[in-house]
């Protein structure tokens, strides 16, 4: 079936390829662009190399749109991290009608809220929520990170539109099949280093597509009070033999009231590891019943922003994450393993796309000592 699919979405490819450069007229450039630099400190526990990325990080973001005429535009963005240096965005948009738009190529598949403003002049914290944290959480290595670092880059192809019904509810779609996260054979978890890794090609690792969609509903009460609220899925085996898979859901809420902001998002991810030869020194717990060879990761977030000035915005960010399942006999965790966080803070105007970013976190481990962070931040956006 995936094979199938395959050549569907291939010839489908052709065919908007084809009536979108029939279409094509003049062609108009847009250059922009975001840098952060950020400094951590972790007052409770001053040598906090091994927790964290601490000290100063830097992400840039810059990206080039063309628009080839109504129907075709192309995005190129480059992105750099505590990763390096990662091609964000690679892809063309052939534009058949609002409710038929094929985008081909290196994108950021969609899912959920965040993900569509994780660039760092986007949002108002100097972190990522819990779920999408990449680098700069708090115990991370013993977490394996969070359930889908963002930004999460992939190749393929996604079909998505949009559908107003009228000028109060509208209507988004998309669908996509891209190459998926990668791991070994008999692994624990998924690897997002492989995953993002230039090392290994940007190729798939076991011939099979990834899939995944979302679908979101938006509803317009007056000028001032509007609300978005979306579902998202993905799906695939992330090891060459194809054996373990994973499933990844999420909800999405927005709220806007005036000048204040309100958002929430719950992810859960499933995912299937290796029992190897001998469960029994591969694992902490032992197994009563192998089929549960799996484990559960789920987190949330509930943010608010609100400038109180036209210099000043304030935000407050309660976030979490539970992990349910067996561990490696190696892990610190347990069977059952949480976080929770509260990060307090804001921005400061003080240039035209100048902001200073002021936060500070709460971390409360089930299975370690509580931390307390501190973030301070320029970010320019151009």
């Amino acid at each position: 079936m995936s094979r199938a699919s395959a050549w569907v979405l291939v010839a489908l490819t052709g065919v908007a390829v084809w009536v979108g450069v029939a279409g094509a007229e003049e062609i108009e450039r847009n250059f922009a662009g975001s840098a952060q630099l950020d400094y951590l400190a972790v007052p409770t526990n001053p040598n906090a190399t091994g927790l964290t990325f601490d000290g100063f990080t830097t992400e840039l973001s810059l990206k080039l749109a063309v628009d080839f005429g109504e129907h075709v535009s192309a995005n190129i963005k480059v992105c750099y991290g505590c990763h390096g240096f990662e091609t964000d965005m690679a892809f063309v948009d052939v534009r058949l009608a609002d409710q038929a738009n094929v985008r081909i190529g290196r994108f950021n598949p969609s899912f959920g809220d965040f993900p569509l403003r994780h660039d760092p002049a986007n949002h108002r914290a100097s972190s990522k929520p819990l779920p999408y944290d990449m680098g700069r959480m708090l115990r991370l290595r013993d977490w394996n990170m969070s359930i889908l670092p963002s930004p999460y880059v992939d190749n393929g192809i996604e079909l998505n539109g949009t559908q107003w019904f009228s000028d109060a509810m509208q209507i988004d779609y998309a669908a996509y099949m891209v190459s998926g996260f990668k791991g070994n054979n008999d692994a624990f978890d998924l690897d997002f280093i492989q995953s993002r890794t230039g090392s290994l090609y940007y190729v798939d690792n076991n011939s099979e597509p990834a899939f995944g969609g979302k679908l979101s509903l938006t509803l317009n009460f007056s000028d001032v009070v509007s609300t978005t609220l979306g579902s998202s899925v993905m799906w695939g085996h992330y090891d060459p033999a194809r054996e373990l898979e994973y499933l990844i859901g999420g909800l999405d809420l927005y709220v806007r009231i005036g000048e204040l902001n309100i958002r929430g998002e719950y992810l859960i991810r499933r995912t299937e590891f290796g029992l190897g030869s001998d469960p029994g020194e591969r694992f902490r717990y032992a197994f009563t019943d192998t089929s549960r060879a799996f484990f559960i990761k789920e987190g949330f977030y509930a943010e608010a922003e609100y400038p109180i000035t036209e210099l000043i915005e304030i935000l407050y960010r309660f976030d979490g994450m539970r992990r349910l399942g067996n561990v490696a006999a190696t892990s610190p965790l347990r069977s059952t393993s949480a976080i929770l966080r509260h990060t307090m803070g804001g921005n400061i105007l003080i240039g035209r796309g100048l902001r200073l970013k002021l936060t500070a976190e709460i971390w409360d481990f089930s299975d370690f000592a509580d931390e307390v962070a501190i973030h301070a931040g320029v970010v320019a956006n151009f």
